[in-house]
């Protein structure tokens, strides 16, 4: 099964996360959940902008942005997005280790869809993959 836009088309996953082991943990839920959608990985804030500008990923996609991420943490990544004219609609969720109210604060200030701690995504990530799937069967997003 694959997580789809108004059940029409496919939608892509950015999982922007440098710690392997997490990123695995994602990657296991979506196959445990037979969840089908193409997995993009990058391994800090800057290699996900340059996908995202470079068009590497196919339209419809959601981000999963870690926010402790070397060279472009996730609030710098958040807010070079919503500062290009082209990518400042993308849906973000964040997954993070940080309960700070700063962070979250900050995330929210972003236009974030959702801000996910890690330690409370219960199940290896299953929680996550399964809202994320309840979410894509519900939105509407506008054409690309």
């Amino acid at each position: 099964m694959e997580m789809t836009e108004g059940n029409t088309k496919p939608v892509s996953i950015l999982l922007a996360e440098d710690d392997d082991v997490d990123a695995e943990g994602v990657e296991r839920a979506f196959r445990k959940r037979k969840i089908l959608n193409q997995i993009y990985r990058a391994h800090d804030g800057v290699e996900a902008l340059t996908m995202m500008r470079e068009g590497s990923i196919p339209s419809p996609y959601i981000v999963l942005v870690d926010l402790r991420m070397p060279r472009l943490d996730g609030i710098e990544f958040l807010n070079a997005i919503r500062e290009d004219a082209n990518l400042k609609q993308t849906v973000v969720f964040v997954l993070t280790t940080s309960e700070a109210d700063e962070d979250k604060t900050a995330a929210y200030g972003a236009n974030i869809a959702g801000y996910i701690v890690k330690q409370r995504a219960a199940d290896g990530f299953l929680e996550v993959t399964e809202m994320l799937q309840r979410y894509w069967r519900v939105v509407e997003l506008p054409a690309s």
